[in-house]
């Protein structure tokens, strides 16, 4: 009977929680589902090796970092290199690896980055420069 009353008297604080405000864990994977809704309609993206055309045939994932939004892009015969998205108008910069990106703006608010002999067109948000008054 002790042992009734007992399991009744835990169980009794953990009803009282219900659901509250989300941990931070939830709203992280929250966040990174928006993030990621902006590759899933078509997660290909033009890329290229040194000189040969731009093609559709990349694709790109996108992850929650310790710094900031991860992207990994993926060549079609499994190579693949990690972007981390930045805050400060650089718009991506190489996650891992010796070789640095190199960014460039380009028609239709896009970006081009070059890592080593690869290229890549990423969609962009352009920010317009403040004029001081």
């Amino acid at each position: 009977m002790n042992c009734l009353l007992c399991l009744a008297l835990l169980s009794f604080p953990l009803a009282a929680c219900g659901p509250g405000k989300p941990s931070s864990t939830q709203v992280a994977a929250g966040q990174t589902a928006k993030q990621a809704k902006k590759f899933a309609g078509d997660p290909r993206i033009p890329c290229a090796r040194g000189a040969a055309a731009l093609e559709t045939v990349c694709t790109i994932e996108q992850a929650k970092g310790e710094t900031g939004p991860i992207l990994t892009i993926r060549h079609p015969d499994g190579a693949f290199r990690r972007l981390l998205v930045t805050n400060d108008g650089r718009g991506v910069v190489a996650a891992d690896g010796a070789e640095v990106a190199k960014v460039g703006l380009v028609e239709g608010n896009r970006i081009e980055v070059s890592i080593g002999d690869a290229r890549y067109r990423l969609p962009a948000t352009v920010r317009s420069a403040t004029k001081p008054s």
